[in-house]
């Protein structure tokens, strides 16, 4: 079996391990603050194949093809929100974009999706989160509804990779999740075709489990007669989840914060949180809160807009003079501010996402 599970739950701890094994490059601190990203200058994004090409058509701009893409499996969580923060970055950097909403891929490789009906109502509000945190109409797509020769591409792919490969990358999988990985490569690969963009480099932001399917493409590219540009990809560490040894999963709930929990759910959730605190306050004043474990500094380290503030929050958990249950209210107060206005904004582009889907 493959040491990474592109469908798993489990969260990644390991990186070093990963990266020799895989041979994953370190993401430059140099380049990560020359970006002004909080992804980046964060520590956030953790590694990259091929991200120079990236960067020289940002120095110089010229163009490149941003794309990202997310399965209509359940409600988007902040997870998710990782990704679509990664795809403005580079939007904004100028790039040609291309953000899948990937119903074909929810509805193949998730057992829990009964039709692909189900899969076309998940994908609307999908989209209409993505359009409340700054996406545009034009930047999205759903995999049902692109052109013949995406399909064809697709299919074209189909014959570039063989049973030992797939079962080398992925293991013993079955033909749903065969099918949708199809669709995830043409996903990576159709903007290069000359009715798209053509020619030219590409970036897709990607968690490190989902490296079996950039290894993949990355391979299946040069067998291609097009002579297209091998895709770049960044890494963003896994937003772990608020259990501990979690990942953040929607088919675990309490694992994650949705970005339409209602303002008692996140709350609840986040009070519930894994802690880094020590077990009385006597010992929390002496040695300091443990930030390395704390799940609710991570959620504010992967969201929290204000660095300064971040900095000043992560200083006073570890010398002992803030205490969890305030880490937690700080927490709870911008989070619920946050997603109450970015529901509110959701709600009125419904109308638009359901027009993309469905026409």
């Amino acid at each position: 079996m493959p040491e990474i599970d592109a469908w798993g739950n489990e969260a990644i701890t390991d990186y070093e391990h990963v990266f020799r094994e895989f041979g994953l490059k370190k993401f430059p601190e140099s380049l990560a603050k020359s970006l002004g990203q909080r992804l980046f200058e964060r520590n956030i994004v953790i590694a990259h194949r091929d991200f120079e090409k990236i960067a020289e058509c940002i120095a110089r701009k010229k163009p490149f093809i941003n794309l990202t893409g997310i399965a209509a499996s359940g409600p988007y969580h902040l997870g998710h929100k990782i990704d679509i923060d990664l795809f403005r970055f580079f939007k904004e950097k100028g790039a040609k974009n291309l953000f899948a909403v990937c119903d074909l891929d929810g509805y193949c490789s998730r057992q829990k999706i009964p039709t692909l009906q189900e899969a076309k109502k998940i994908a609307v509000e999908n989209i209409a989160d993505a359009l409340a945190l700054g996406l545009e109409a034009e930047d999205i797509y759903v995999q049902s509804r692109k052109p013949a020769s995406y399909y064809s591409l697709a299919f074209e792919l189909s014959k570039k990779i063989t049973s030992s490969t797939n079962n080398a990358i992925y293991g013993e999988i079955d033909l749903g999740k065969i099918s949708a990985n199809l669709l995830q490569y043409a996903d990576i690969l159709h903007g290069q075709l000359p009715e798209f963009f053509g020619k030219m480099p590409s970036i897709t932001g990607i968690g490190l489990d989902q490296d079996p399917h950039a290894r993949a493409v990355r391979d299946i590219v040069k067998r291609l007669p097009y002579g297209m540009e091998t895709p770049s990809f960044v890494y963003f560490r896994h937003q772990r989840g608020l259990m501990q040894d979690s990942k953040m999963s929607s088919s675990n709930p309490d694992t994650a914060i949705f970005l339409q929990d209602s303002q008692k759910e996140i709350e609840r959730k986040i009070q519930k949180a894994f802690t880094g605190g020590r077990n009385t306050l006597e010992e929390h004043r002496r040695l300091g809160g443990v930030l390395e474990v704390d799940k609710v500094y991570e959620l504010l380290l992967f969201h929290y807009p204000n660095s300064r503030e971040l900095e000043k929050i992560a200083e006073e958990f570890k010398s002992g003079k803030l205490l969890s249950k305030e880490m937690k209210q700080i927490a709870i107060e911008f989070f619920q501010g946050f997603l109450k206005e970015h529901q509110k904004k959701a709600k009125e582009f419904l109308p638009t996402a359901k027009k993309i889907v469905f026409g």
